[in-house]
């Protein structure tokens, strides 16, 4: 790999596009008219091409298959990625798996497996087997002597999905790595240096970023030599080997959803304000009254103080605190105070669990372990919670997840739900989607959503549909938008006798417990979105028999790809289920995103109880709500993008980019 200057460089990765002008008008045009570039059949023969070259595998033993292997090895180096390489590679990983875990890839998972190799996005329905599928490539990469990582949404899916899939890659002589939090660097750097690493999107972005801290000037080997005879060790402590391959799973919520919030590196700071600053801030903004003093905008999340709000941020008693802050500062504290106080709400945003603020990712429904809000936000909300305030963090490194993945010099994904963010993933990434076929017809039944004008008349149907159910001995999962929602939902299910498992952030040690009995007889699970992506509920054989399980929605989430993912939990590979939404008008999304007038109208609608035409409203009403969020979200990320773009401008004539 050659860095800008020419010389050899000894952290590869891809040189990023020139962002301005002329290249980033072409990209949001295609963007724009781009939805697939490809179709499934294009990719049909690897599958007739893998079980033609079958038949030599399966009488390999082992001293054969390493000799195999060798064999594949040279045929990759001297051909590349032909198509007499690929499905040699292919075969031998499909004998290796039949052999080691009792499943070969049938030829869906063979597509999809070309498809990845080729840099592009999977769009597979939930429960194909996805994990199966990343080992085609995964392997095919390594054995032409390509480090890959296989980048999942958590630690629990990179721990489960290598322990799974690594007797395949043993088989073929190939090492595995595990990068979760919590490693110390020469573990991680251990894991880096085998040939699959599988790691969560944050591990892998914040252990970048660490790099870059060390190589800032992105020096030459040349450079890192003499430095080394100097007394220097920067090329010892960096803990990657590069950005060579990503396979990149439930890449719709890493490349698109997680791209709204920049990953920010951050040490103790010092020369920051003192805490009674911050006490003081929120002295102050839990004074002020909203409508009067500030404008609150929850679709935005933005406060902004008014010419009042601004009078009295001023008056108040700044200077007995001897900070120094001038206006413009303390009006920053105060708005982050407000926020503190109406924006961010436990259980929701966040968990106050053993005596901490732990930030809760609205992705995922998992705790977030040692990141914290900036600009003061964090310790506010401390002060409000009434937690010991730790330290600010001043910035070391900052980057978008999409600058940090189009630097790999090679990247596929694979979801379940892509289609609806195609021309975003072409125009950011260059990356088309697929769609897959099913391997068997899918099964799941979609019952008409509820609708209710009461929060209240909601949670009583929910309880009531679980109660019919749980009578006919069907499992049922039900999904909730927060911590809170699901508790308070289990204190209903607990007053009508209905016994039941949640799960949330609250639970995560007991996670892999609870899902592994979530498809028993008359089993209830709630859940967080801790359940909508890459969990396989295993049905019990009687369950099958009466329907499989049911799956019940009880808010629409912002982005109608995580509902996707939800009802993605029953139904799977073939199997029976079924899935509902039961919602109301005071659901967050439609308080947030829909105006006042229009929700006055369906209330109305559904109080007259027509149903077919109450339904319908009802249902407009939500979709208008979630192309809101989207819209909303949509905006977000490009600001974010060109801000770092820009950012990463300015900073190159200083010799630092990031």
């Amino acid at each position: 790999m050659v860095n800008h200057s020419g010389a050899v460089n000894i952290y590869p990765e891809r040189k990023e596009e020139d962002p301005s002008g002329i290249n980033a008008w072409f990209s949001s045009l295609e963007g724009y008219f781009t939805s697939r570039k490809s179709k499934y059949g294009s990719f049909s023969w690897i599958a007739d091409a893998v079980k033609a070259v079958q038949p030599q595998m399966q009488n390999l033993n082992d001293q054969e298959i390493l000799k195999t292997v060798q064999k594949i090895k040279l045929l990759l180096k001297k051909q590349s990625f032909s198509r007499e390489a690929v499905a040699q590679a292919f075969a031998l990983v499909r004998e290796m798996s039949g052999r080691h875990l009792g499943m070969s890839h049938h030829d869906v998972q063979l597509v999809g497996g070309y498809v990845l190799l080729n840099g592009m996005v999977a769009e597979m329905e939930t429960g194909e087997g996805k994990t199966l599928v990343a080992t085609l490539p995964a392997c095919t990469m390594a054995l032409a002597g390509i480090p890959v990582h296989v980048i999942t949404v958590n630690d629990y899916l990179a721990q489960r999905d290598a322990a799974w899939m690594t007797p395949v890659y043993k088989a073929l002589g190939l090492s595995v790595g595990i990068v979760i939090h919590g490693m110390d660097p020469a573990a991680r750097r251990a894991a880096y240096r085998c040939d699959v690493t599988y790691c969560c999107n944050k591990e892998v972005a914040f252990d970048y970023l660490r790099d870059r801290v060390i190589l800032w000037d992105r020096p030459s080997q040349l450079r890192l030599k003499i430095e080394r005879l100097c007394g220097g060790s920067r090329d010892l402590q960096v803990v990657m080997q590069g950005l060579h391959f990503a396979i990149v799973d439930e890449a719709d919520s890493v490349l698109v959803d997680e791209a709204r919030t920049p990953l920010i590196l951050s040490s103790q700071a010092e020369g920051f304000y003192e805490p009674a600053v911050y006490r003081h801030a929120m002295a102050v903004a839990e004074t002020l009254v909203s409508g009067r003093d500030f404008i609150l905008s929850k679709e935005r999340h933005t406060v902004e103080l008014t010419r009042a709000g601004k009078s009295k941020v001023f008056l108040a008693d700044w200077d007995s605190l001897a900070s120094g802050l001038n206006e413009k500062q303390q009006a920053h504290l105060v708005r982050q105070g407000i926020s503190a106080l109406y924006l961010f709400k436990p259980d929701k945003q966040y968990l106050v669990k053993d005596g901490k603020v732990q930030i809760i990712d609205e992705y995922t429904g998992r705790l977030m372990a040692d990141r914290s809000w900036e600009m003061g936000l964090h310790q506010l909300i401390e002060i409000k919670e009434k937690c010991e305030m730790t330290s600010p963090k001043k910035t070391l490194a900052r980057i978008s997840y999409q600058r940090f993945f189009r630097r790999y010099i090679g990247m596929a994904g694979m979801t379940g739900t892509a289609r609806e963010v195609a021309k975003e993933l072409w125009s950011v990434y260059r990356m088309p989607v697929v769609k897959l076929a099913t391997n068997r017809p899918v099964q799941r039944r979609h019952i008409r959503d509820r609708i209710y004008e009461s929060e209240a008349k909601k949670w009583e149907a929910v309880v009531k549909t679980v109660s019919n159910l749980h009578a006919k001995g069907r499992p049922v999962l039900i999904g909730t938008r927060s911590v809170q929602a699901s508790e308070r939902l289990s204190r209903f299910l607990v007053d009508a006798g209905l016994p039941h498992k949640v799960l949330n952030a609250r639970q995560d040690q007991e996670e892999a417990e609870i899902i592994s009995k979530a498809g028993k007889t008359g089993q209830i699970t709630v859940a967080t979105n801790m359940a909508g992506r890459g969990t396989d509920i295993q049905l019990a054989p009687e369950v099958i028999e009466i329907g499989g399980l049911h799956v019940i929605g009880t808010e629409r989430h912002e982005s109608a790809r995580i509902d996707r993912q939800l009802f993605g939990r029953c139904a799977r590979q073939g199997e029976p289920g079924s899935c509902q939404n039961i919602l109301s008008i005071d659901d967050e999304l439609v308080q947030v995103y829909v105006g006042r007038i229009i929700r006055w109208m369906a209330m109305l609608v559904i109080r007259l109880k027509i149903i077919f035409f109450s339904n319908r409203v009802g249902n407009m009403i939500f979709n208008m709500g979630q192309q809101a969020a989207e819209r909303r979200h949509l905006r977000v990320r490009r600001q974010l993008l060109k801000m770092d773009e820009q950012i990463g401008e300015s900073l190159s004539f200083t010799g630092r980019l990031e």
